[in-house]
């Protein structure tokens, strides 16, 4: 009998456009703000789902041989295999001084940054999930509904539940401790044996990644308003002072699309609330201004609160304006300090980085940058601490701690 073969032409164009149609980026929304999920549901319909995608996808993807299908509709999806497909690292965390926060929209931390710069690295979106509390966001990673964990959980906690973990700072504790941060700050994973896992210990412990955790550290002290001095000032400026200002604070940051405690911290930073402040060098007011400054920005009168708030509500605007092909994530830092020193001076550092091949869009490189040159260069000792208090004031008022 005379064997007949039948062959399927498949274009390359159209296998593409097949493919491209199955890996189409779900709609997620990223969370921008601190939604806290106090449950965990059950993901295995959704799991079913991607695995079944990810068939059809070796299936097309399968032209020649061997043409063996790679998963298997009942085998477990790894979680690194979802993250690639999904394009979104999704990580349960438990807010707090050593993981992130989330301030209106604007999402910043030590762990979480660490975490967002491994996503970079897979090239890949956040997907930023707050839990109530540590056993919670374990749980989600175990039931699949987050691809890790960013918590500071203990040892026997994850070992309950059979997770595998990673320490960020990859046993140089020290690091950590020395600027008040949580020692134990940890990723988790489902298993040790997913890539997901494995290419986070591999990033945690590359020595060029373990001075940036360094360098992140450094900028997230959480010592600044450890003292008691300290915490007793901020207090009674917030509850004797700020009322009488904050309806300014709020409108201003409304017309200029801010945060209005991220304005409060500015005006502390600047005049610790003071309206008639004047320093040696003339500028004046709540916020600081210098009278070209003010000119510039629309201000007759410095000393007057609703428009020196106005005024330098204004200006950061602009220095974000200035910055604006830096992260979104670190975009803020960058302006703050531009409007302590000046854009171009910034601006000068980052072509200084560049030259020497170093990532120029990063704060974390920037504010090392700052620190190490800022025995020859006073303006970059004033420019890193006007950043690091703005941040450690925004934190603690966000988060009522003095």
């Amino acid at each position: 009998m005379q064997r007949i073969t039948y062959r399927v032409k498949v274009s390359a164009k159209g296998a593409k456009r097949r493919i491209s149609y199955l890996l189409r980026p779900s709609k997620r929304l990223l969370n921008t703000k601190s939604n806290i999920v106090t449950s965990v549901t059950p993901t295995r319909q959704s799991r079913f789902v991607r695995t079944k995608k990810l068939a059809q996808v070796s299936s097309i993807a399968l032209l020649s041989p061997p043409a063996e299908s790679l998963i298997s509709m009942g085998a477990p999806v790894a979680a690194y295999d979802n993250v690639m497909l999904e394009k979104t690292l999704t990580v349960a965390a438990v807010p707090g001084n050593s993981t992130y926060f989330a301030t209106d929209g604007f999402q910043h931390g030590f762990g979480y940054d660490l975490v967002r710069t491994y996503a970079d690295e897979l090239g890949v979106d956040v997907d930023l999930k707050a839990y109530a509390n540590e056993k919670a966001a374990l749980k989600a990673v175990k039931s699949g509904a987050a691809d890790m964990a960013l918590t500071t959980a203990s040892t026997k906690m994850k070992s309950q539940l059979n997770l595998s973990s990673v320490n960020v700072s990859c046993g140089y504790d020290a690091t950590l401790t020395n600027n008040g941060l949580h020692p134990k700050v940890s990723w988790t994973f489902n298993s040790a044996n997913d890539p997901l896992s494995q290419k986070a210990s591999y990033f945690l412990c590359d020595s060029i990644k373990l001075e940036n955790t360094h360098k992140l550290a450094a900028f997230y002290n959480q010592n600044l308003l450890k003292d008691a001095y300290s915490q007793d000032h901020l207090q009674k400026t917030l509850t004797e002072t700020l009322p009488e200002y904050q309806s300014s604070f709020e409108e201003q940051a409304r017309n200029y699309n801010h945060d209005w405690e991220l304005l409060v911290a500015m005006g502390y930073q600047e005049s610790h609330l003071d309206a008639n402040a004047v320093s040696p060098t003339g500028v004046r007011g709540l916020m600081m201004l210098t009278n070209n400054t003010a000119k510039a920005m629309g201000v007759s009168d410095r000393v007057d609160p609703y428009q020196s708030i106005g005024g330098g509500a204004r200006y950061l605007e602009q220095m974000k304006d200035d910055f604006a092909d830096v992260p979104k994530s670190d975009r803020i830092w960058f302006a703050l300090a531009g409007y302590n020193m000046g854009p171009n001076a910034v601006k000068g550092i980052q072509r200084k980085l560049r030259e020497q091949g170093i990532n120029d869009k990063s704060w974390a490189n920037v504010y090392a940058y700052l620190a190490e040159n800022r025995a020859s260069n006073s303006r970059y000792g004033q420019a890193m601490h006007y950043v690091s208090n703005i941040r450690s004031y925004l934190e603690t008022i966000k988060t009522q701690t003095v």
